[in-house]
């Protein structure tokens, strides 16, 4: 009896032992949630502030240019020639040669990349949309500088072919392999905005008696609308913004013309010209690389924004 009042005794002590194991516990649970959340938040505020310094350094420079640049020369100057004398500032060819590349861009990828959503999405089984978008997909890990020199070495002997007077290095085939190397980007989204489409929508159209190819004109591209411009917004962005396939296709000769079998320079491309260290740092001409950078960056921004507008205003939302 004495044995037994003796345990009982021990345990409240018992209890209070193992409650206070478990508030420890607890303690370090926090502690280590509170440390995850920290070293989450410092990577968000990395992101954030890689921004902000970006900005600034590109406003900080843009605005020294413009010191010594009037800002209407440079927004409405059809001369682009910052390192010969006389100078001239005027960027418009530049952004001439960079919308040219995108529109052509846009024109082969856009109808290629939501036909073969459409397939993707509407027409294929699961085992050859299983091999096919995989293998579609591939075409946005290559290289960029590897598409510049297919240019070179494929399309543009061939455009010559039929169009002897085009030049070697000209912007048609420079649009031809940006609209390759965004096609994944608009035919990837479009039809993950396609198979968002709630099933009931499909059945109740072939129940019409609807035909598959009605389905998908006329229910399931309507109702991904969103979806689809937006990729299209983006993809246009993404060319835009396209470095060195249009650097080694594309050329370098600033001008003004809408001629595609011409040279021509884009913005990017005038970037990576000046960018390769025969331009001293602080001169006038080295600054022109923040100007243009701006321009872009501005332009880039613009196109996001319609984009996720785009994405908002069109979305449909279904329960």
């Amino acid at each position: 009896m004495d044995r037994l009042r003796i345990q009982r005794g021990h345990i409240p002590y018992l209890s209070e032992f193992f409650h206070s194991i478990k508030l420890d516990r607890l303690r370090m649970q926090r502690i280590r949630e509170l440390a995850i959340e920290k070293a989450l938040f410092l990577c968000a505020l990395v992101s954030v502030l890689t921004t902000i310094g970006i900005v600034l350094v590109l406003i900080f420079e843009t605005l020294s240019f413009f010191e010594e640049v009037p800002i209407l020369e440079f927004l409405t100057g059809t001369t682009w020639a910052p390192t010969y004398r006389p100078q001239h500032f005027g960027v418009l060819p530049l952004i001439n040669g960079t919308i040219m590349i995108a529109a052509g861009a846009a024109v082969i990828a856009i109808p290629l990349g939501i036909a073969s959503s459409v397939y993707l999405s509407e027409y294929a089984s699961a085992k050859v949309r299983q091999t096919v978008k995989p293998v579609l997909e591939i075409l946005a890990g290559i290289p960029t500088v590897v598409y510049g020199y297919f240019a070179i070495s494929f399309i543009t002997p061939l455009i010559r072919e039929f169009i002897p007077d085009a030049n070697i290095f000209n912007a048609a085939s420079a649009s031809i392999v940006v609209g390759i190397m965004i096609l994944p980007m608009v035919s990837s989204l479009s039809e993950d905005a396609m198979r968002s489409v709630p099933r009931s929508l499909r059945e109740g159209a072939y129940a019409l008696g609807s035909t598959r190819f009605d389905v998908s004109t006329k229910i399931v591209v309507p109702a991904a609308l969103s979806g689809i411009l937006a990729s299209f917004v983006l993809a246009i962005s993404r060319a835009v913004g396209e470095t060195m396939a249009v650097t080694l296709a594309a050329g370098a000769t600033p001008k003004m013309t809408l001629n595609f079998f011409e040279s021509i320079q884009t913005m990017t491309a005038y970037i990576v010209q000046v960018s390769l260290g025969d331009t001293p740092h602080g001169s006038i001409e080295y600054q022109t690389i923040f100007a243009v950078g701006m321009v872009l960056f501005i332009m880039t921004l613009l196109m996001n924004i319609v984009s996720m507008w785009i994405k908002e205003r069109y979305r449909e939302v279904y329960s």
